[in-house]
């Protein structure tokens, strides 16, 4: 009888068969599926920011002037920049890469997602490159020739807020 029992142990783990058969093996991991957003041929081919995601894009550009001048004014010891120098750090603000900026959907939307945005689901795919970076430095581009330099500076000197 051992003998017979020994042959079927050692059949049963070299044909792969063994205790989790027999009792079952560990309860499996629920699956997640998390889609990616679906973009419409606009969000894929414009080359302007989509009107869905303007808002956002405005707040995007908005704190990384901030934080560009900001860290500008620390540079100098929290002085007022010089015309020249707030110029600059604006041309460098809006040509920078904007690559740590996408689109993720949220409950059927879509919005735009990276710093100085409302923290959005961590569970989510965020679309990033792409047409994203480009969208972004134009409208900041455009932002600034319509205001203009002074008053983009002067409204950071009175707080992020007035941005």
């Amino acid at each position: 009888m051992r003998s017979v029992l020994a042959a079927w142990l050692a059949l049963s783990l070299l044909a792969g068969t063994g205790a989790e058969e027999m009792c079952g093996g560990p309860p499996a991991a629920p699956a997640r599926s998390i889609p990616a957003p679906q973009l419409s041929p606009e969000e894929r081919l414009s080359p302007h920011m989509p009107e869905s995601l303007r808002c956002d894009a405005c707040h995007a550009i908005a704190f990384q002037i901030e934080e560009q001048l900001r860290r500008a004014e620390g540079k100098v010891g929290r002085k007022v920049l010089s015309e020249s120098d707030y110029v600059e750090v604006l041309e460098r603000s809006c040509s920078q890469g904007w690559e740590s900026y996408g689109v993720q959907e949220l409950d059927g939307e879509k919005r735009l997602a990276g710093p100085g945005l409302p923290r959005q689901e961590p569970m989510s795919v965020m679309v990033m490159g792409g047409p994203w970076p480009g969208r972004l430095s134009k409208m900041c581009h455009g932002y600034v020739g319509e205001r203009g330099e002074a008053q983009i500076y002067g409204a950071h000197r009175r707080g992020p807020a007035a941005l």
